[in-house]
């Protein structure tokens, strides 16, 4: 397990790398094409440059974000292992800034909130069932112009669980994780996953504190709506 998880986190680098290169890419390719086939004179209408130009589905700034997402892992090195997770939540965004960073890094800062109605700790003793509440989730969406969109998330919630979670612990734990996902854009609404790394502990609430780390795969259903 100790080497399959750095070769995990490596692999999603790259491929969040990979995705993102080709992102900007396909959007300096289509920017030099729109300013080929379409020059304007200064000052014309429409010859500033509108940061939110061909997302189409995607985020644009002042717009919001709506998703459904569901995901689950098996725990990991460097807490209590033998145990799993799974979780069904909706986030709500906000987009707060316009393109901002170098290269492929540009991109639009979001603020987001999570409500977790199911959250699932399968341990020995019996399956723990929980609520989430995330009240900061910090995300950064790439500024691109093509179908897929590369992000990167940090966030913390407060876990409050049925059964004392990890076993004999507590029955409330926090939740920070990071994850590194797309999200693939349609017409209107957009499917999205990712890597998520999460940790759960009482932050030493009690006298034993092992924690669990979890490494998770989640899926999401959504769409981002757009200033009028």
């Amino acid at each position: 397990m100790s080497r399959t998880i750095p070769a995990a986190v490596a692999f999603t680098a790259l491929l969040f790398v990979a995705l993102s290169c080709v992102s900007g890419a396909r959007a300096q390719s289509t920017s030099a094409e729109g300013s080929a086939s379409a020059p304007s004179a200064p000052g014309a209408p429409g010859s500033q440059a509108n940061p939110d130009a061909g997302t189409d589905a995607g985020p644009a700034t002042g717009g919001r974000e709506i998703e459904f997402w569901s995901g689950g892992g098996p725990s990991i090195h460097g807490g209590i292992q033998g145990l799993g997770v799974w979780n069904t939540g909706f986030r709500y965004g906000w987009i707060l800034t316009a393109p901002h960073g170098p290269g492929f890094l540009r991109g639009r800062f979001e603020y987001a909130v999570d409500a977790v109605p199911i959250f699932w700790v399968i341990q020995p003793g019996g399956t723990a069932y929980g609520v989430v509440l995330v009240p900061m989730a910090l995300k950064w969406d790439l500024a691109t112009r093509g179908r897929v969109v590369p992000y990167m998330d940090i966030d913390g919630g407060v876990l409050f669980t049925n059964r004392l979670t990890p076993p004999g612990i507590s029955t409330i734990n926090f939740t920070p994780s990071a994850a590194l996902g797309f999200y693939l854009l349609r017409h209107k609404y957009n499917w999205s996953a990712e890597f998520r790394f999460l940790h759960i502990s009482d932050a030493s609430l009690t006298k034993l504190n092992p924690g669990i780390n979890t490494l998770e795969v989640r899926l999401g259903f959504g769409l981002f709506t757009h200033p009028k």
